[in-house]
């Protein structure tokens, strides 16, 4: 009896000590096997180059009620994650206003934000608002715009230029050597040597 006895006193000994040394070998497996927490990575500094390219493409927008609002369409484009605009190689833009009303534009190369509101024509750039008839108000002839730059704004129904532009309204035509367009307010200005031809 006593013989068991110093054999359990002996093993309540070293019990203490096996858990200390268990416990010791589970903290170095867990150092160990824990992955190296790194330095914080500096944010890349995003160079004007593009990320991803298009090539034949179109693009729809659409109002919040499903109707189409703005497409474009083009030969090549190429997105940049600086500025995140697209760049478009022979733009070619079908847009509908609140009323539904049609404007198209196109031009060799263009410009354009991610939602479309905001699109820069470079190249024989064209702007064309098409013929309507309000129900209470005058009429609005066909609008054609043309010049080497021309800056819409979608939204705003805004055109402007700091290059000389041609206007055809109907049949009058007007040439500046720069153009504010306000189509909500409308509100034509032209600046520089403005030349007109009114036809009655």
């Amino acid at each position: 009896m006593n013989f068991l006895r110093d054999i359990w006193d002996r093993f309540l000994l070293y019990v203490p000590l096996t858990v200390m040394v268990v416990l010791a070998l589970g903290t170095y497996w867990l150092v160990q096997s824990t992955p190296v927490i790194s330095d914080p990575v500096a944010p890349r500094t995003l160079r004007h180059e593009p990320d991803y390219f298009m090539r034949g493409f179109s693009l729809r927008n659409f109002d919040p009620a499903g109707r189409l609002r703005t497409e474009v369409l083009g030969d090549e484009a190429r997105h940049f994650p600086d500025n995140r605009w697209l760049e478009i190689d022979g733009i070619r833009i079908r847009s509908f206003d609140e009323q539904g009303h049609l404007t198209t534009a196109s031009a060799q190369r263009g410009l354009t934000n991610e939602d479309t509101s905001e699109i820069q024509l470079l190249g024989d750039a064209v702007v064309v608002r098409e013929a309507h008839v309000r129900a209470q108000s005058p009429s609005t002839p066909r609008m054609e715009y043309r010049g080497e730059f021309l800056h819409a704004f979608m939204a705003s129904e805004k055109i402007k230029s700091h290059k000389p532009v041609e206007l055809l309204r109907g049949n009058d035509r007007f040439s500046a050597d720069a153009l504010d367009f306000d189509n909500v307010a409308q509100v034509l200005q032209l600046n520089g040597r403005v030349r007109g031809t009114l036809v009655p």
